[in-house]
């Protein structure tokens, strides 16, 4: 460093500024970058995991059902369809900064019970050690978001970012200084956990996308996971199902009890698992119960409703093993949000703590039926 090109006429008052700058920046420390250095790359050129469907067969890049469907499923399935919720994407980079930029299709950023991080957001992890660890989650006030995340110790990792939860994304692209190594990872070909259920499956009320019991139980699990979640129609349709069908799954998970009544239960539940077993004849298939309103020790009216419904589900249950059926797997409802009525934000929708109950609840289970350890 040539200090002497600052021509300082009192060194002791001028020199040292001039050589704090020059420090600063031999030292590596963060500064502006020019934006024509930055080089951006689409997510969409090599893709996400959670899909069921091949991207030719989607309508818009970032659905969650192929087009289609709108033509075979109830008209607030198809739109709810459209939100990216599961999602996820993966690359490799050794960048000290991170840019995210994004746009959403929705107007609603944020709903009462769930901050824009959740709705809205993008949630990034990085893997440290062979464990997921979280990063950094953008913080959207408007439909396009450029989101920076300075300061990132230096070295190659590998990062999973996880799309809004109740948005639909028009165009994601992440953003390295060039330079910087980025590699790009495909999504894993690796048979998914498929998750079909209500606006909990859909993922209220995570205050972040990689919050979500089926994000956390993908990262505990290692496998990709489809999100099959629609807020408040998660009904065991016939039609849904036989698009569930299509998806060549590790194992389905069904909770849909949250949106249904006992009765709906007692024609349907025992009807989808005869529709998934003759396609898939197989693969495991997880049974959920209802999780109990966290306020539900205070309203009878709730506590009956839940009673209802479980003992319609667990008479299907045994109906069907007793008719046959194999690898037919069950979880109760009871604990699913802990004891302490403190697991979710107004009583129903979990809150991060709820979810991470959840996901433990869950875990042994599809440990058992994907044969893990």
């Amino acid at each position: 460093m040539k200090l002497f090109l600052c021509r300082p006429s009192f060194p002791s008052l001028t020199l040292l500024p001039c050589a704090l700058f020059l420090l600063l920046v031999h030292e590596g420390h963060p500064a502006e970058v020019p934006a024509d250095t930055i080089k951006w790359h689409d997510v969409s050129a090599w893709g996400v995991e959670g899909q069921g469907w091949l991207p030719d067969e989607l309508k818009s890049r970032y659905d969650r059902l192929p087009a289609r469907a709108e033509k075979i499923v109830r008209p607030p399935v198809w739109n709810l369809s459209r939100d990216s919720a599961g999602l996820a994407f993966r690359f490799n980079t050794d960048a000290t900064t991170i840019r995210i930029r994004y746009t959403v299709g929705g107007k609603t950023l944020a709903l009462p019970h769930m901050p824009a991080t959740g709705v809205s957001g993008v949630d990034l992890y990085a893997l440290d050690e062979g464990t997921w660890k979280w990063v950094d989650v953008t913080r959207p006030k408007e439909a396009t978001t450029v989101h920076s995340i300075e300061g990132l110790d230096r070295g190659k990792r590998s990062f999973m970012g996880y799309l809004p939860l109740y948005n639909s994304i028009v165009r994601i692209e992440i953003g390295v200084s060039d330079g910087d190594v980025f590699e790009p990872i495909a999504p894993r070909k690796d048979k998914p956990v498929v998750f079909y259920g209500t606006s909990i499956t859909h993922g209220a009320s995570a205050s972040r996308p990689g919050l979500c019991h089926t994000a956390i139980l993908g990262r505990r699990l290692d496998r990709p996971v489809v999100n099959l979640g629609f807020s408040g129609n998660g009904k065991m349709e016939p039609e849904v199902a036989a698009l569930l069908s299509e998806i060549d799954a590790a194992v389905y998970v069904i909770d849909c009890l949250p949106n249904m009544t006992g009765a709906e239960v007692a024609e349907r539940a025992e009807r989808l698992v005869r529709q998934l077993r003759e396609a898939r004849p197989e693969t495991p298939i997880v049974l959920v119960e209802d999780r109990s309103f966290t306020n539900a020790w205070i309203f009878k009216a709730r506590r009956d409703r839940h009673q209802e419904n479980r003992a319609s589900l667990i008479r299907a249950f045994d109906l069907l093993v007793s008719s046959g059926v194999k690898n037919l797997h069950y979880i109760e409802g009871g604990d699913l949000l802990g004891d302490d009525t403190e697991g979710a934000t107004d009583g129903s929708h979990p809150n991060d703590l709820g979810f991470m109950r959840q996901a433990d609840h869950f875990e042994p289970v599809l440990r058992s039926a994907l044969g893990l350890p």
